[in-house]
């Protein structure tokens, strides 16, 4: 059964592989064109929910292992191009059939995934956005922030947050690459408490929104 359904657009979550991550199937009911979102080890689920659609693209997030471990069965079960951000692409073993970028929009028959560039995880960190739905990646999970490796990776994904999602409605949801869903209004008054408080010039890492 679909996370999410109406007329416009189905949503499936599957999660899988050694560090729980998921991935994600937007399917148009129209035209039963879909786009996979991130590519981890164990996909078997997800091809089977995607066996029925015809796949036009699958979709990185960012480059990290555990988001890439089902790569080569995915690609090979529905030949759909790749895509990444062009600051992400050079960890991949596969090349990219095309690159996104910040404002592009990818089509599945009548849905349209936005692409929104958060870079700070990683430098190519993206998100999509189809309607009031939000699939976050690595940048943003309930409670927080995704792991940085270093204060300026810190204040960078902060910045991606705030300027980018932080500016969409409040009953947005976030889909994460781990974990379960919030909405970006949740997510706006916990980094509101966040914000008040003093922090030290070295924080980084797994940084909460109410408990750092």
């Amino acid at each position: 059964m679909p996370l999410f359904y109406n007329k416009e657009v189905r949503i499936y979550k599957t999660t899988c592989g050694p560090f729980d991550n998921n991935a994600y199937l937007i399917v148009c009911p129209q035209t039963s064109e879909s786009i996979i979102i991130d590519a981890p080890a164990g996909p078997a689920e997800l091809l089977e929910e995607a066996k029925d659609t015809r796949v036009k693209a699958i979709l990185i997030t960012h480059n990290h292992r555990d988001h890439l471990g089902g790569l080569k069965e995915i690609q090979a079960a529905t030949a759909a191009p790749l895509a990444i951000h062009s600051e992400d692409a050079a960890a991949l073993t596969e090349s990219p059939s095309f690159l996104v970028k910040e404002g592009d929009i990818i089509k599945a028959g009548t849905i349209g995934l936005k692409v929104i560039h958060t870079p700070g995880h990683t430098p190519g960190s993206v998100c999509y956005l189809v309607g009031r739905h939000l699939f976050a990646g690595d940048t943003l999970f309930p409670g927080g922030p995704g792991r940085t490796r270093f204060p300026e990776n810190l204040r960078q994904i902060i910045k991606s947050i705030i300027g980018k999602l932080y500016i969409l409605p409040d009953d947005t949801l976030v889909l994460p690459g781990h974990g379960q869903e919030t909405t970006l209004g949740i997510s706006k008054e916990e980094y509101r408490v966040f914000a008040e408080k003093s922090h030290p010039p070295d924080l980084c890492g797994d940084v909460l929104w109410l408990g750092s």
